[in-house]
């Protein structure tokens, strides 16, 4: 009997080896229908990799991550540890900095390198010997330092990065290097509200970023998220950190722009699977979306409905905006400001994708831009995962609603 029951847990053993095995290879997931020409079909193994399977394997493969400490960053990171990739990570300051992504691979499975973007040599230490390249630098504001000056008051302020710094030169100089050390693929990450003809100085650099990447190297993956929620996010958090900071929440132009938000782990997601299986995206174009739009007055009254806060949303004109902007830019909050006079601009404009559902489908398949759907994934809906993180910001926590929590509900002294 105790022969039978050995043989019967070394069955189970065996069978759950080989459904995690196929379940952490990979992030994607094979679709039915055979006929899909862009979902990546992950094998079970990979062809060089070896190990038990998923986090604790060698998949034989090195990816190069520019901007691994931002947002995005560390839920890549995360999935390429998931699929034991062995991760460069381009750091420029001191690695410890960046020890919080250790966790993200399996011991000895990540590599870190200081560079700065200013050192063309450093940068190509990063990419060393690397199979893929991602790029995920960006940011939403300039980065300034204060500075003597010979003249009163003796005090100024000097840009340190510019958005045409980080977007458009940076980009350039990972794709040139990409090309010049023959590195099989590069991922550049852009935006969904890249246009030359925005008002917004961000988004031109987004589009020339583009630009300079597929003139440098023109088989560049790339991917356009539109504006990312997650528990970090600098969107519906904004909202919150707002209504305690101000007396208002104010809304450009009543907030009646349109924006169509996506879930940061549904991006990381689909960089995992054209990591999979870079040579089926080369030359491609990506727009990650969230599944439904909404103005930026919907989702402030949906963010205080989650968090009970009562400050007012209001209409304020664009130009008062600018001006308030221009002083409010320099009261930082975090890792950056609250509000800039180039996201005052952002947020006058819609940030949705460019085309319908139906008219992604309609394109020819030679030059589609591709979307999730092509991935077999599903967008993530807000209201899914804002509750997580969102309510924090309640006086009391969640648990305030809770009838006897600390000797009674708690929810007329909260919404009236």
């Amino acid at each position: 009997m105790i022969a039978a029951k050995r043989a019967a847990l070394a069955a189970t053993r065996e069978n759950v080896a080989s459904a995690r095995l196929a379940a952490t290879r990979g992030m994607a997931t094979k679709l039915e229908t055979p006929f899909d020409p862009f979902t990546p079909r992950i094998p079970e193994r990979h062809p060089k990799e070896h190990g038990p399977g998923g986090r604790h394997s060698d998949a034989g493969i090195k990816v190069a991550v520019f901007g691994a400490g931002g947002f995005l960053g560390r839920y890549v990171c995360s999935n390429l540890g998931t699929n034991g990739i062995l991760g460069y990570i381009g750091n420029r300051g001191d690695e410890f900095e960046m020890r919080y992504l250790k966790p993200c691979f399996d011991l000895g499975r990540s590599r870190f390198v200081f560079y700065s973007p200013r050192d063309r040599e450093s940068m190509a230490e990063v990419i060393a010997d690397a199979d893929i390249v991602v790029n995920l630098i960006g940011k939403y504001y300039e980065t300034r330092a204060p500075t003597t000056k010979d003249t009163f008051p003796y005090v100024g302020m000097k840009t340190n990065f510019t958005f045409k710094d980080c977007n458009v030169d940076i980009a350039r100089t990972i794709a040139e290097l990409c090309t010049e050390m023959q590195v099989d693929n590069l991922i550049h990450v852009s935006s969904l509200n890249a246009s030359e003809d925005s008002a917004s100085e961000w988004a031109r650099t987004k589009w020339w970023g583009e630009q300079a990447v597929k003139e440098a190297y023109p088989w560049a993956t790339i991917i356009r998220p539109a504006q990312l929620v997650g528990h970090e996010d600098r969107f519906l958090n904004w909202f919150a950190k707002a209504s305690i900071m101000y007396p208002a929440v104010p809304l450009v132009d009543g907030g009646h722009a349109l924006t169509q938000p996506v879930y940061v782990a549904d991006v990381a997601d689909v960089i995992s699977k054209v990591v999979d299986t870079p040579e089926d995206f080369e030359g491609r174009t990506v727009d990650v979306f969230g599944p439904s739009d909404y103005t930026y007055k919907e989702i402030g009254e949906f963010v205080f409905d989650i968090t009970g806060q009562t400050k007012p949303l209001v209409d304020v004109p664009k130009s008062v905006m600018q001006a308030s902007a221009r002083v409010l830019q320099f009261q930082t909050l975090g890792k950056g400001p609250m509000i800039t006079p180039d996201l005052v601009e952002l947020w006058t404009e819609d940030f949705v994708p460019s085309m319908t559902e139906e008219e992604y489908d309609a394109q020819p398949q030679k030059d589609k831009i591709l979307t999730m759907k092509d991935f077999g994934l599903a967008a993530t809906p807000i209201e899914k995962i804002a509750f997580d993180y969102l309510h924090r910001y309640r006086d009391g926590g969640h648990f305030v609603l809770t009838e006897g929590y600390q000797g009674g509900g708690h929810s007329s002294r909260m919404f009236g």
